[in-house]
């Protein structure tokens, strides 16, 4: 990832475990009207994030209340493990690419509930797989709960994940997914179609 001024670029190394990058965009600007209506109606915040090797990357963000316990921006790298984007963007990854992921990851415990057990984490992963979605709660940090979905390609590929984020104490896991789900799946295809208009280059999956 490179930046010009207050704008970030996604390169190649950025998502590595992607399968696909865009050359020379501006990620912030062609998500930002998608990411500000999510943050202002639920009165919260808003990301975009790509997987880096073993960490999440925030590559765009909208946000309406501030997180006293943990603020993210842009540029900001999180374990993968134990976050929802993280979860989501493993979920998209073939099978001998997570194998790997698995072999080099640190599941380092951030909070006592964070999952550091691989065997749990791949079922949860697995589970996301599955449903389309992953919950998070107090597992990046106290007081922390998001939700996240896959945006695709044109190849129904995951090259990111988008996010809703809130304080634990504030909303829980079934409120958060019952309310907030299908926005996000909705502005997941918004995203989609926007990030189609321009042409996408393969790239193998390494870690």
């Amino acid at each position: 990832m490179t930046r010009s001024g207050r704008n970030f670029l996604l390169r190649p190394k950025v998502l590595e475990l992607g399968a696909a990058y865009l050359e020379s965009m501006n990620i912030e600007q062609v998500t930002r009207t998608h990411l500000e209506e999510l943050a202002r109606n639920t009165s919260d915040s808003a990301a975009l994030c790509v997987l880096d090797n073993v960490e999440i990357v925030y590559v765009a963000r909208a946000s309406v209340r501030t997180l006293m316990r943990l603020e993210a921006h842009v540029g900001s790298r999180f374990p993968a493990h134990a976050t929802s984007t993280g979860r989501v963007l493993l979920a998209g990854v073939s099978d001998d690419t997570l194998q790997r992921y698995f072999a080099t990851a640190r599941l380092e415990a951030l909070t006592e509930r964070t999952v550091t057990d691989k065997d749990k984490l791949r079922t949860l992963v697995e589970d996301c797989r599955r449903v389309g979605y992953s919950v998070v709660e107090d597992e990046l940090a106290y007081g922390v709960i998001a939700l996240a979905v896959p945006v695709l390609d044109q190849q129904q590929r995951v090259v990111a994940a988008l996010n809703s984020s809130s304080h634990s104490r504030r909303i829980s896991r079934s409120k958060l997914v019952r309310e907030r789900l299908g926005m996000l799946q909705q502005a997941s295809r918004q995203i989609s179609t926007d990030l189609a208009v321009v042409p996408w280059l393969a790239l193998s999956a390494q870690i």
